[in-house]
C-alpha cells in the first residue's frame, strides 16, 4: 500500500484480463472492486497467443467506454507479466474473478505463481453476482460468431463500439 501526503493509506488494485470483449460479469467485479479500493486499474492484456477476436486497441477502447462512469477506475493496456505491470504501477493487490469452482484451481495456481515472482503481491478473489455468474468472454465470442443474441451479456458501451 502506498501513503498519500496526509499519511492516510491509499489502496490500489489491478484487475487484469484480455476482456475480449468486456462483459457484464467483468463490470460486476469492477464495480465491486471500486467500492473496496481507492483506485482500480483495469489492465487489458495484449494476449496475442490467445488469438483474441478484437484488437488490443479495441479491447482497451471497449473497457474505457464501459467504465468511464466509475470515477476511481482507469484502464491501461499491457504486454508484460502481470506481476511486472503491478510493480511498475506500484500495486500489490491483484483482483481475480471466480465464477465457479472450475475457475478456482486455475486462479489459485496463477495467484501462487505471481506470489512466487513477487511475494508482496496479494490476490483477492471476488465472485460476481448470481445473474452474471455464467457470463464469460468465451461464451460471448461464441454467440457473436454464430450471430446470436448477446446484447444482454455486455455493457451497452460495447454494443455502441461494435
Amino acid at each position: 500500500m502506498s501513503e498519500t501526503q496526509d499519511n492516510t493509506t491509499y489502496r490500489k488494485a489491478i484487475y487484469s484480463g484480455t476482456f475480449d470483449p468486456i462483459t457484464n460479469g467483468h463490470l460486476d467485479i469492477i464495480r465491486r472492486a471500486s467500492n473496496i479500493f481507492d483506485e482500480v486499474i483495469i489492465a487489458v492484456a495484449k494476449s496475442e497467443r490467445k488469438g483474441p477476436m478484437f484488437s488490443h486497441e479495441d479491447r482497451v477502447k471497449f473497457t474505457e467506454a464501459s467504465t468511464s462512469h466509475i470515477k476511481n477506475v482507469r484502464v491501461e493496456g499491457f504486454d508484460t507479466l502481470l506481476v511486472e505491470f503491478a510493480t511498475q504501477q506500484k500495486v500489490n493487490t491483484i483482483i481475480r474473478g471466480l465464477r465457479a469452482v472450475s475457475d478456482f484451481e486455475y486462479e489459485l495456481q496463477m495467484g501462487y505463481a505471481n506470489s512466487s515472482i513477487n511475494n508482496k503481491i496479494e490476490t483477492l478473489y471476488l465472485m460476481p453476482t448470481l445473474e452474471n455468474a455464467f457470463v464469460s468472454s468465451t461464451i460471448v465470442r461464441e454467440i457473436i460468431r454464430f450471430d446470436g443474441k448477446f446484447q444482454h451479456l455486455v455493457p451497452k458501451e460495447v454494443l455502441e463500439c461494435i
